[in-house]
């Protein structure tokens, strides 16, 4: 599979887990992709899995106990080896299928779920790593690209309308309800779609970060659309 990462300097491209894992984030770069051409039959891991709910995680012995065809199987092997790796690593990954997040449809102006162009936050040193081995996958914009919901006039003004407390601590409101997270893509900003197969590394909002955070966003389904997604 042609490499269609190389000349974005968001992102660095390397061919094993422990590049993945050890290279530094550095400069505009705060996206890392380990480079896959994956085979195997990864439709027929979804087409075999049961659904419980919108999102359903799948346990490693739900997965090591499906019946499947050599195609399957190597499939179902890459997986498993990715859930071995991470764990290895000290990562908690959770394999999902999915057919829709939970949205955010409360306030008309501003939309907090996962949908919405948003960084990941978290309180120690950490990364996210996630891959799609079947169904669409996430987008990725450059930071230049977006401007946080926050600092938008119209919607800053909607959300001190909303809001019930002093002045003092409207700063802290928005960060408490997540709202600080959220992006807006500018105008003529070019989406990176992260494709299938590929296992990536982003960078995270917390006190060590030395660059600024991934902004992403999950895909919109199409009814009938499943993804498998492994993430953590």
């Amino acid at each position: 599979m042609k490499n269609t990462f190389s000349d974005n300097t968001q992102i660095q491209v390397v061919s094993t887990f422990s590049e993945l894992v050890n290279t530094h984030f550095q400069g505009d770069s705060n996206a890392i992709c380990w480079h896959r051409n994956l085979v195997g039959d990864f439709q027929e891991i979804v087409s075999k899995l049961d659904f419980i709910e919108n999102i359903t995680e799948i346990s490693i012995e739900n997965l090591s106990a499906l019946q499947l065809s050599e195609q399957g199987h190597i499939a179902r092997e890459t997986i498993l080896n990715d859930i071995q790796l991470l764990s290895d690593f000290g990562a908690s990954p959770s394999l999902n299928l999915l057919k829709n997040y939970e949205r955010d449809d409360e306030l008309d102006f501003i939309s907090t779920d996962v949908y919405s162009f948003h960084v990941d936050r978290a309180p120690i040193e950490t990364n996210t790593f996630l891959c799609t081995y079947y169904g669409p996958a996430s987008d990725i914009l450059p930071n230049d690209q977006v401007e946080q919901k926050i600092s938008i006039p119209s919607i800053r003004e909607k959300l001190k309308e909303i809001y019930e407390g002093t002045e003092d601590e409207f700063e802290a409101f928005l960060t408490d309800y997540c709202f600080d997270l959220h992006y807006q893509a500018k105008e003529n900003s070019q989406p990176v779609n992260l494709g299938s197969g590929h296992l990536w590394r982003l960078a995270v909002e917390h006190p060590k970060q030395q660059v600024l955070p991934c902004v992403h966003r999950a895909p919109f389904e199409k009814d009938g659309e499943y993804r498998l997604l492994l993430i953590c």
